[in-house]
């Protein structure tokens, strides 16, 4: 039976953005979407963030009784975030299942992300000549390549990992990184969600890159040390990325590298210190507009 959903979004300026997924993250099911606007390339190779526009950030609950009580909750909460930061008033709307994963294919192309070609498979895949390609159906997952925070991810995956590695990627969405990684040569790659949603998604897109011997997805998180792995991925929030410190630190190998991003480049500080506290040297930063991404480090033993 088809699920409506009631879709809040916030058109903000960037900002007051991560205050503003900060709070529909923490209602929002299966966390929150932020939104980077896009134009064509001006080089005509794919898209580009448009920097000049605002953010959109949004969030999902359930049509149900407990999913409006939840909405409740998140616009009493955005509402006294509006008295300290400046942003506009949430616009909500029904959204039946179907439409949700349709308005998808209004702004998804085909585009290039390092060697990575990005294709949704309602598009006509481009000869792969010059491209590893990775096919996405974000579903009602997140992760498209198209938000700075997985650029990051994509391009840094691109540069560490080393064929055979043993790779996680938490927090996987649609599936995106760990097929990347699986692209890349990986040994084998554990993708975590703990939204069945996208577990759905994401195993149905490994399923249609034909990366099932790679990669497997299962719903969870890291409750501790698991592993160990050589590279951890981990494209989630601020919140999130504080919460998994201990359990993320504890299951990388030694030599082992961990990606993190979603976060705002005011916060990469806060993290890193965090990060390197627990025992790990922090061996680069990289920004795409106003977002950060991390790569810390084990060393050997």
């Amino acid at each position: 039976m088809s699920v409506a959903w009631l879709e809040v979004s916030v058109a903000a300026q960037r900002e007051a953005a991560d205050a503003v997924a900060e709070v529909l993250g923490r209602y929002g099911h299966g966390g929150v979407a932020v939104e980077e606007p896009i134009r064509p390339d001006p080089e005509g190779d794919g898209y580009e963030i448009d920097l000049t526009a605002p953010v959109i950030v949004r969030a999902y609950v359930p049509e149900n009784g407990a999913g409006r009580r939840r909405l409740g909750r998140l616009l009493r909460a955005l509402w006294h975030l509006r008295q300290v930061v400046d942003f506009p008033e949430p616009e909500v709307r029904t959204l039946a299942e179907a439409d949700w994963a349709q308005a998808w294919k209004e702004h998804f192309k085909p585009h290039r992300v390092g060697p990575f070609l990005i294709v949704p498979p309602w598009a006509d895949l481009p000869a792969p000549a010059d491209g590893l390609p990775v096919i996405v159906d974000p579903g009602l997952a997140f992760g498209t390549g198209l938000h700075p925070t997985t650029r990051l991810c994509l391009e840094l995956a691109a540069e560490l990992l080393r064929p055979g590695e043993a790779v996680l990627d938490l927090g996987t969405g649609s599936g995106i990184l760990a097929m990347a990684a699986a692209r890349l040569g990986a040994g084998s790659v554990l993708a975590l969600d703990i939204d069945p949603l996208a577990v759905k998604a994401a195993r149905a897109n490994v399923r249609r890159n034909r990366l099932n011997r790679q990669v497997k997805v299962a719903k969870g998180t890291l409750k501790g040390p698991a592993g160990p792995f050589d590279l951890i991925l981990a494209n989630l929030s601020a919140p999130v990325l504080t919460e998994l410190a201990p359990a993320m630190a504890g299951s990388l190998a030694p030599g082992g590298r961990l990606v993190m991003s979603g976060l705002l480049v005011g916060r990469a500080a806060e993290l890193a210190g965090l990060y390197t506290g627990l025992g790990l040297q922090l061996l680069g930063r990289r920004t795409l507009g106003d977002w950060a991404a991390l790569v810390l480090g084990r060393g050997q033993k």
